[in-house]
């Protein structure tokens, strides 16, 4: 993902995202990375569920990128999380969604400053790779949140939501939106992004069942979570295909982007818009009728999720083995295949609800 004072991801609602997913709410890697390192960290070490909650750690926290909305209210959930622990907060990250030496040199960073853990959220799963594994080498617990690395690279990744749940409900609302018929495009974030992805795999996916045989996906576009690229793609597409019918954008830089310039041209309330974006960003869009409904997780729980849980590895509770429980706040949450463990499913919100939610 997903406003109190935001600064500007991804990113993402969540699976589970990613939202996460992100994973967007939002870099990557591809298919083969994944699968060259798919040994999960976890199996390492061995549980105790009942052994105390050690204060006086460090955690680390390294967003995608330190100045977009949506990573600022889930860090700020982490460090709340953090600091109701006993522990310290220190938040390290770039300040392009696209620096991905940057994010590699924040990770060596954490790793020279020995905390005790750190919870990232991946623009490059390839990229990261070795130097998260290092810090595992060093004693560190390394959690993604948002967007993945491969599984061998940390012990724990905090979904979002259900990538799969976030990929075909994006299609679903969208479809909806225009009478399961049209032209349709996605405006994505980096090309590289895990989450966003998987869950554009996902989206494919849910199109190819027939109830949607007269919907067509002309083309992904990619505005690298910068809102000049975002808004400047949004005008190509409609450029290029004239008689587009509905965009999805599963980030929140993106749908807000993409909501602006529909907003001010001809095309409001005639192409439709849909994705992953914040109540906040988005409520004068839903309120004006550009946008019908949107998604997402919310971020704030995200990023406390990612605190909690690397705290629990750091006091031995946990490993990141599937089938470990453990409480997070009033929540007791079980980790899964590869150590995901799913924040919930997203939150559609739209002019009935949309008030009731500040972030």
């Amino acid at each position: 993902m997903l406003k109190p004072n935001l600064r500007r991801t991804c990113a993402a609602l969540a699976a589970g995202t990613s939202l996460a997913l992100a994973l967007t709410a939002c870099g990557g890697t591809t298919k083969k990375d994944v699968k060259d390192d798919n040994a999960s960290a976890a199996s390492a070490g061995k549980a105790d569920p009942n052994a105390a909650t050690k204060k006086g750690l460090t955690v680390g926290f390294l967003p995608k990128q330190v100045n977009n909305p949506y990573f600022t209210t889930a860090d700020k959930g982490g460090e709340k999380a953090v600091t109701e622990l006993g522990s310290t907060y220190k938040e390290v990250g770039p300040s392009s969604a696209t620096d991905t030496a940057g994010q590699v040199s924040y990770v060596n960073t954490l790793t020279q400053q020995r905390v005790n853990a750190m919870a990232v959220s991946a623009q490059d799963p390839g990229a990261l790779c070795t130097a998260l594994k290092q810090a595992m080498s060093n004693g560190i617990k390394v959690v993604t949140y948002d967007s993945d690395t491969s599984p061998g690279c940390r012990n724990a990744f905090v979904s979002q939501a259900g990538a799969e749940d976030l990929g075909r409900t994006e299609v679903q609302l969208l479809a909806e939106q225009i009478g399961y018929k049209g032209e349709i495009a996605i405006l994505s974030a980096a090309q590289t992004a895990t989450n966003q992805n998987t869950w554009i795999g996902y989206m494919k996916d849910e199109l190819k069942d027939p109830r949607y045989k007269d919907v067509r996906l002309v083309k992904i576009a990619y505005g690298n979570d910068d809102a000049q690229q975002s808004f400047q793609q949004t005008q190509g597409l409609l450029q290029e295909h004239p008689n587009l019918k509905g965009i999805i954008s599963p980030t929140t830089v993106g749908i807000k982007a993409a909501a602006q310039y529909l907003s001010g041209s001809k095309y409001k309330g005639k192409v439709k818009l849909t994705g992953l974006g914040t109540p906040n960003d988005m409520r004068k869009y839903v309120k004006n009728g550009t946008v019908d409904a949107f998604e997402l997780w919310d971020p704030a729980k995200l990023g406390d999720l990612a605190a909690r849980t690397a705290v629990a590895l750091a006091s031995g509770q946990i490993t990141g083995k599937e089938g470990e429980t453990f409480k997070a706040g009033t929540t007791t949450y079980t980790i899964g295949k590869d150590g995901v463990i799913n924040l919930g499913k997203p939150t559609v919100f739209d002019t009935k609800n949309i008030d009731q939610f500040d972030f």
